[in-house]
């Protein structure tokens, strides 16, 4: 067994494990095996309690947790997410000392991904799990349906999982747009420290703490839709500077501001091309403000920056569209575009 699958074997066993103890049985580094720990507490695999030498990771449903945590499988039928809250709530009381910003956004990214487990995954059983640990506040909302990466990629004939999760960052995307605005992906990722959407083999996760995204291919694929969500008990996020944030207009409800992390898109390439282009301004035409975030991207070709900043612009001539972080290459083929005559 690798240090993974000895780690998933003490748990299962054992219902707790160390460092020093992964360390010792699978014989590897200390380092290797904190390193396999880490990737477990993101998944949501395991719980840590504790700091510094004595710090111990336990399975979740460990009795060392039973009374600070929430855990129960619904069946979806008739299921309504303001029940499952309002039964959270009365289960866990720690949840009434909480800033009144952090309810807000606990009871929004809670009932917002448990509504899209019971009206999108095609799932007919729901597990919640709802916990603090390490000054933090979590949960987790799993189904065993259809995914929601594979959800997007069919409803909106999309070619692959990836091209479903670029299109779920941008926000607005739904699978049932007449019922649905498709903002609460978007939104809870933005408000969460840690966000995890994990679906058949595909990650997705949002690290607001270090400000950065990444999409990877697991190899333990989690059937149906999994999402894991952490924010700072303490946090002083509020959700109305968030809305705000995503809008051109404060005195207006409207949604219509987006944020695109270009680096998202070049996926191995050093260079981006016109088609590429052209799946990044998809269904951006519903957003009056466009920023593109140009961190760690190297370069962009001319048709790339042409397809935005010309063609784009001139069909919709009244959108804004914003660059940011980018390099001297980068600026030089914007400036050189947006200069040149329509």
């Amino acid at each position: 067994m690798n240090a993974r699958e000895t780690a998933l074997h003490i748990l299962k066993k054992e219902k707790e494990l160390s460092t020093k103890e992964l360390a010792r049985t699978a014989k590897v580094s200390r380092q290797h095996a904190s390193a396999v720990i880490h990737d477990l507490l993101h998944e949501g695999k395991v719980l840590r309690i504790g700091s510094g030498p004595r710090t111990l990771y336990i399975a979740p449903g460990h009795s060392k947790i039973s009374e600070a945590s929430f855990q129960k499988q619904f069946v979806k039928k008739n299921l309504k997410e303001h029940e499952v809250l309002d039964e959270v709530k009365q289960t866990l009381h720690f949840l009434k000392k909480l800033p009144e910003n952090v309810k807000s956004i606990f009871d929004y990214a809670f009932s917002e991904m448990l509504n899209n487990a019971i009206e999108h995954s095609k799932s007919q059983i729901v597990k919640t799990r709802v916990g603090e640990e390490q000054g933090f506040l979590s949960f987790i909302v799993e189904d065993n349906g259809i995914g929601v990466f594979k959800n997007v990629m069919e409803t909106r004939k999309l070619r692959s999982e990836l091209e479903a999760i670029q299109d779920l960052l941008k926000g607005k995307t739904t699978t049932q747009p007449q019922a649905h605005s498709g903002e609460g992906i978007f939104f809870t990722s933005k408000i969460a420290d840690i966000f995890i959407l994990e679906s058949f083999g595909y990650r997705l996760r949002v690290d607001n703490i270090i400000q950065d995204v990444f999409i990877e291919k697991v190899d333990q694929k989690t059937k149906g839709t999994k999402v894991i969500f952490r924010v700072n008990k303490e946090s002083k996020k509020h959700l109305s500077g968030l809305f705000k944030k995503y809008q051109t207009n404060a005195n207006t409800l409207g949604f219509d501001k987006t944020e695109i992390m270009v680096k998202l898109y070049i996926m191995g390439t050093i260079y981006i091309s016109r088609s590429q282009a052209r799946r990044i301004l998809a269904g951006l035409e519903e957003f009056q403000s466009i920023i593109l975030d140009f961190d760690k991207v190297p370069t962009i070709g001319q048709a790339f920056a042409d397809e935005i900043f010309r063609v784009f612009k001139s069909k919709y001539p009244k959108k804004v569209i914003t660059p940011i972080n980018m390099n001297e290459a980068v600026q030089f083929m914007i400036n050189r575009v947006a200069t040149a005559k329509v």
